[in-house]
């Protein structure tokens, strides 16, 4: 599953970066958002929405960013969001399965 999620936010990233940018720099768990992607705020944003489209309101960046403080922002690495939304999917797949519904659990 985390394969699959890295593979989707990689997608997302090359979308809002661009390939060219990405393409010579491969993302991986370890990759951080601000030193390795230099990530700006207004692509944490788009981030932000391309990953509701994707998977909901219940993978909320800006919620998951504000838990932080600065220093764990800066440092914060692509895995970190890839376990988030694992976390996240998974307790919503678990939920749909044991017959209570997702968007209740907002």
């Amino acid at each position: 599953m985390a394969t699959e999620i890295l593979a989707e936010i990689t997608g997302m990233l090359v979308e809002i970066v661009g390939d060219e940018y990405l393409l010579a720099e491969e993302v991986t768990m370890k990759t951080t958002f601000n030193e390795d992607l230099a990530l700006e705020s207004i692509e944490f944003v788009a981030l932000a929405e391309l990953l509701h489209h994707r998977y909901g309101a219940g993978v909320d960046l800006m919620g998951f960013l504000a838990e932080k403080d600065m220093d764990a922002i800066l440092a914060m690495s692509v895995g970190e969001l890839v376990t988030h939304i694992g976390r996240i999917t998974h307790t919503s797949l678990a939920r749909t399965a044991a017959g209570t519904p997702a968007a209740s659990a907002g």
